[in-house]
């Protein structure tokens, strides 16, 4: 027996089954992730490559083009680019779309790693990035500050901005646009060094030597065991400037004349990295905070718990600094749920019209009316225990699909009425 003939003769089943797949559809509507664009892979891999200071002749010469001959063995390669600059390079690798996104990242780490002995030994570990346009940040934030502080904002943004808004249900990262590390800069003094006898590369192993822990290991006693900790690194900027270069041949150790120090050949002060970009917000040097949200979560109200989490610490921020919405993509995803409920509403009234107009009787434009809603719901329970989101595509077939009703019933309306 078709469902059909069992609704006929059963009515009130049928009003049940659809009020049932209303009612479970509406849940699985309000629990769908929204987003733009849909949470896909594409076969494409990323391999960033760091050799700091290398120009871009050596960076293609010595770490991409061994790589890249390599990478040419691994199966289901559509094609591969690369790219060099000073000091970094990019490997792109455009798979087959029948090809495992996770599979081929395996391979392409495991070919990498039996090449690594000849690779150059100061190279950074490689980083793989899969493809994905749903990663984009959905809201990107700017912090300015009026006085011209930029180390204090760079630590005020790592230390407490960026986790403020990390524990927000549904963010995955926040991305620093225009940030640059704090460090201690080392400013060296050439004209000294010939007196001292003494080169960069002395002053380089030594602040590497002489800067850091090591294990201290243990002593033991008959009922004790002591922890030993070795309190190797500088806490201030002049205990760092007492790090010891070298000591004078022939001199003796405990003469404070024939030891160099660090403040002797260089100047010392607490600053930035390599300055190389910088962040601006109306003409204003500033930060960008980039807020990607998780995996099928929903875009829409990720950027509205951002923005109410923005305000909250509106009130906190310190005097002279200020908080803005550089750019908000939810705006566009919100706008496209809100055309698709109007086009749904305006076709189940137009139907309804239609409907009631031609068959004349209540109850079975009744009928007719409740299979729009409970067609589309029906979808959306579908969606969701396959795991989909509702994004801009999903939304272009609804309204295609819930268009073509309207478009039938305006025409029927016009040939009524002329």
């Amino acid at each position: 027996m078709r469902i059909s003939d069992m609704s006929i003769r059963n009515p009130v089943f049928a009003w049940m089954l659809m009020a049932g797949l209303i009612i479970f559809g509406g849940i699985s509507f309000s629990r769908l992730g929204v987003s733009q664009l849909p949470d896909a892979d594409f076969p494409v891999l990323t391999v960033s490559l760091s050799l700091e200071g290398a120009a871009p002749e050596v960076m293609e010469s010595t770490v991409v083009d061994p790589i890249e001959n390599v990478l040419m063995t691994v199966e289901g390669i559509k094609s591969l680019k690369s790219s060099s600059k000073n000091g970094s390079a990019n490997i792109t690798i455009e798979f087959d779309l029948g090809k495992n996104i996770d599979a081929a990242l395996q391979e392409v780490q495991t070919k990498v790693s039996q090449i690594q002995k000849i690779l150059p030994k100061d190279m950074a570990p490689p980083t793989y990035t899969k493809s994905n346009p749903d990663d984009q940040p959905i809201v990107w934030l700017a912090l300015t500050y009026d006085k011209d502080d930029p180390l204090f904002m760079m630590k005020y943004v790592r230390d407490y901005l960026q986790d403020r808004f990390t524990t927000i249900p549904g963010v995955g990262n926040v991305n620093i646009g225009g940030y640059t590390e704090p460090t201690v800069n080392v400013w060296i003094r050439p004209e000294t060094l010939p007196r001292y006898n003494i080169s960069v590369n002395d002053i380089m192993n030594a602040v590497i030597n002489e800067h850091k822990e090591t294990p201290g290991g243990q002593i033991d006693e008959q009922k004790k065991v002591y922890n030993v900790r070795t309190m190797g690194e500088a806490r201030t900027l002049e205990d760092f400037g007492r790090l010891v270069i070298s000591q004078r041949s022939g001199g003796r150790v405990a003469d404070p004349t024939n030891i160099v120090q660090l403040n002797q050949v260089a100047k010392i002060e607490q600053g930035l990295a390599n300055v190389k970009n910088r962040a601006r917000f109306n003409g204003q040097m500033a930060l960008g905070l980039g807020i990607q949200k998780q995996r099928g979560s929903n875009a829409v109200e990720v950027a509205r718990a951002v923005k109410a989490k923005m305000e909250e610490i509106r009130g906190d921020l310190p005097k002279g600094m200020a908080l803005h919405v550089n750019f908000d993509n939810s705006r566009f995803i919100e706008q496209s749920v809100q055309e698709m409920n109007k086009h749904l509403v305006l076709a189940i009234i137009l139907t309804s019209v239609v409907c009631w107009m031609f068959l004349g009787s209540w109850s079975a434009t009744f009928n007719v009316l409740l299979s729009i809603p409970t067609s589309i719901m029906g979808a959306f329970i579908g969606l969701y225990f396959f795991g989909f989101t509702l994004n801009t595509f999903t939304l272009l077939g609804l309204i295609l699909a819930i268009g073509v009703v309207v478009d039938d019933a305006v025409m029927v309306l016009e040939k009524i009425f002329g």
